[in-house]
């Protein structure tokens, strides 16, 4: 077992005050890992899973199995059908909650020391017993056909399946792992049941915890929540090279305001300049009222209540995007401040005190993301997901405030294309609509 200390030391006004990360890697018995925070200090325990594949290991033709199965974890299991499911929950005041993206199933289990016992019962009864009883498909089919039918005249929906169509391809993330209303009414119980055996297994599953539980005691928990569960899942889907040109497609729809998304292909999170690439975004596109975009976009020219811009190092593919709204009669006016920043930036960078104030920002505001078990645990897995070591806690900061401006210049210069620069836009756009392709 090995550990790794952090320390915080947080200046707030006039007091500081001081707050110790220490992680430790756990080996259960059975040979299953996971990464530990100590606190008893209170009678409460947060565990994070996270199973490595998601939507993405949708069979062709069986878009949503994956999603649907997710939807009925804590629709009955074991000798407990849904209502007795929630009221077991509720008579020992756990939470257990479950949620998936295109590249992970992931599961919350929040208890008090007191009832680990049956919290973790109910945890397994979960994930190793599901009883996808016909009653239950059909109740949770309906809600999702339903989320279906709002998103089809969702303008934020469309835009993001738009782009993604775009931007993969053939490959799964083109298309909404939630499936399509065609695709989730024909699943049967037995794809939901093959979509479990493909995603809930031993050999893609990551584990944290953070609270009033032990090192032993964390390896016995792993032992018996997952040493029932299939050994192998499916295989994940084969990387993708995103290949965009710039261009804008118009949407067509019915709305007072334009929303558009746009960018191109981006950077993998364990490429040695991602720090260099994450500060500059900072600068560029996410750093609230305080970035490039926010400035040029809306508070110079007042063309939007809001604008960002992200990295998205997905698993199988990697992008630079944003986002933006504005009104049909000023979105092409947004359009091209963006074209002419994305250039600007990939021509010149930053500036010295743009790159401070991102580095102060972006290192005081770290430790506070260790608040609490739950948010620690949240952390713990997304790192082991990312491929980082414990001590990553300890490092990061260091890293930030290595980054120069010549680093950020090198890195804008090759990430940062203008002529691959995509646009997406839904809405009622004046002046777009003949300028799709271009």
């Amino acid at each position: 077992m090995k550990r790794f200390v952090l320390a915080f030391g947080l200046m707030l006004g006039a007091t500081v005050a001081h707050a110790e990360i220490d992680i430790q890697e756990v080996e259960s018995p059975g040979g299953f890992d996971a990464w530990l925070v100590e606190d008893h200090t209170i009678p409460f325990v947060a565990l994070e899973l996270r199973f490595r594949g998601g939507g993405s290991l949708d069979l062709e033709g069986k878009r949503g199995a994956t999603n649907l199965m997710v939807g009925l974890l804590e629709e009955g299991a074991a000798d407990m059908d849904s209502r007795g499911f929630a009221e077991a929950k509720e008579a020992i005041a756990a939470e257990i909650s479950y949620g998936m993206t295109d590249d992970v199933v992931r599961i919350s289990t929040q208890f008090l020391t007191e009832t680990q016992d049956d919290a973790v019962g109910l945890l397994r009864a979960s994930l190793v017993e599901p009883t996808f009883d016909e009653e239950s498909i059909e109740r949770v089919r309906q809600q999702v056909l339903s989320s279906l039918q709002s998103d089809a005249t969702d303008p934020d929906k469309i835009l993001s399946r738009t782009f993604d169509a775009m931007v993969f391809g053939d490959h799964p993330y083109a298309t909404d792992y939630n499936g399509t209303i065609e695709s989730v009414a024909t699943l049967t119980r037995d794809d939901i049941s093959t979509a479990w055996q493909n995603a809930i297994a031993q050999d893609r599953v990551y584990v944290s915890a953070a609270g009033d539980i032990t090192a032993e005691e964390l390896g016995a928990l792993m032992d018996r929540v997952l040493t029932d569960l299939p050994e192998q899942g499916a295989p994940e889907p084969e990387d993708i090279d995103v290949v965009t040109e710039a261009s804008v497609t118009v949407v067509p729809f019915e709305t007072p305001q334009a929303v558009a998304m746009f960018g191109h292909s981006g950077m993998e999170r364990d490429d040695p300049d991602f720090f260099a690439a994450y500060v500059m975004n900072t600068i560029f596109g996410e750093g609230g009222f305080e970035s490039r975009l926010m400035n040029e976009v809306r508070e110079k020219r007042g063309l939007t209540y809001g604008i960002y811009s992200y990295l998205v190092p997905k698993d199988h593919a990697e992008l630079i995007v944003g986002r933006v709204a504005s009104s049909n009669d000023r979105i092409g006016e947004a359009i091209d401040v963006i074209r002419d920043e994305w250039a600007k930036l990939a021509e010149t960078g930053v500036t010295e005190a743009e790159l401070e104030q991102a580095k102060t920002y972006l290192t005081g505001a770290y430790p506070l993301r260790f608040e609490g078990n739950g948010p620690i645990a949240k952390i713990l897995v997304g790192m082991q997901m990312d491929g980082l070591s414990p001590d990553y806690v300890t490092d990061r900061n260091a890293n930030i405030e290595a980054v120069t401006l010549d680093d950020i210049k090198r890195v804008a210069a090759e990430l940062m294309k203008p002529d691959e620069l995509a646009f997406v836009v839904v809405g009622q756009p004046e002046g777009l609509s003949d300028t799709v392709g271009q």
